[in-house]
C-alpha cells in the first residue's frame, strides 16, 4: 500500500502504466517536471512522519511553502496549530513531542500549502479518537471546499466510513469497491464493516 502511494506521489517511480493529475499525464514529464508537481500538487502524511527532529513543530511545517517560494501567513499557520491543539507545541522541537502530536505536525504540513491531491499513509494511527476525528473532519472540507483529493491507506473502518469511495486490495490486486452515495456515514460503515468480514475481519488491504 506504501508502494503505491509512493508511486502516485511520484517518489517511486519504478513501475509501469500511466496516470494523470488534472489532465496532465506525470508520469510522461521529465523528472524536473516531476518534482515541480509533487512539489506544487500533492501533499504526503507519511506513516512515520518524516519530520525533521532538531527543527520546530512551525519551522517543519513551514517547509512546503518555503520550497515553493509562497508567501507564509503566520497567523493562518497559528490557526491550523490551535486546530489540531498544538499551539503550546509550535516552537517545541519535533523531538520532543508525542508520536501523536508528531502525526498531527506532519499533517499541518501536508495541508498547509492547500494540495490538489493529499496521499495519507494510515494518518490516524498515532492519533487518539479526538484528534482522529477533527483529522477526518479536516480531509473531509478539504474534498468539498477546496476539491482536493484525498486518497487514504488506513486499516480502521472508522476513518474509512468518512471516504466517498472504499477500494479493498488482497494479494496486490482490487478486490471490491464500495462507494458511498447518498448512504449516511453510519450506512456506509456498516457496508465496510460487511466487506471486512468477507476478507476474514482485515482491514489491512482497504484504500
Amino acid at each position: 500500500k506504501t508502494t503505491l502511494l509512493n508511486m502516485i506521489g511520484l517518489i517511486d517511480k519504478n513501475y509501469d502504466g500511466k496516470y494523470e493529475i488534472e489532465d496532465i499525464c506525470v508520469t510522461d514529464l521529465k523528472s524536473s517536471e516531476q518534482e515541480k508537481t509533487r512539489k506544487e500538487m500533492i501533499g504526503n502524511v507519511f506513516q512515520d512522519f518524516l519530520l525533521i527532529d532538531y527543527l520546530s513543530s512551525y519551522d517543519n511545517v513551514i517547509l512546503p511553502l518555503v520550497y515553493q517560494k509562497k508567501k507564509i501567513v503566520k497567523e493562518d499557520i497559528i490557526q491550523l496549530f490551535e486546530k489540531f491543539n498544538l499551539k503550546n507545541e509550535i516552537d517545541q522541537t519535533v523531538s520532543t513531542l508525542s508520536d501523536g502530536q508528531k502525526q498531527r505536525v506532519a499533517i499541518i504540513r501536508a495541508i498547509v500549502t492547500n494540495p490538489k491531491l493529499l496521499l495519507c499513509d494510515e494518518p490516524t494511527g498515532a492519533l487518539d479518537s479526538k484528534s482522529s476525528r477533527m483529522l477526518l473532519e479536516t480531509m473531509e472540507e478539504m474534498n468539498e471546499k477546496l476539491k482536493a483529493t484525498i486518497l487514504m491507506v488506513t486499516h480502521d473502518s472508522f476513518s474509512a466510513s468518512f471516504c466517498g469511495r472504499v477500494l479493498f486490495l488482497k494479494d496486490g490486486k482490487i478486490f471490491n469497491e464500495i462507494i458511498k452515495g447518498t448512504n449516511s456515514r453510519k450506512e456506509f460503515f456498516d457496508k465496510i464493516i460487511d466487506v471486512v468480514t468477507l476478507l476474514g475481519g482485515d482491514l489491512n488491504d482497504a484504500l
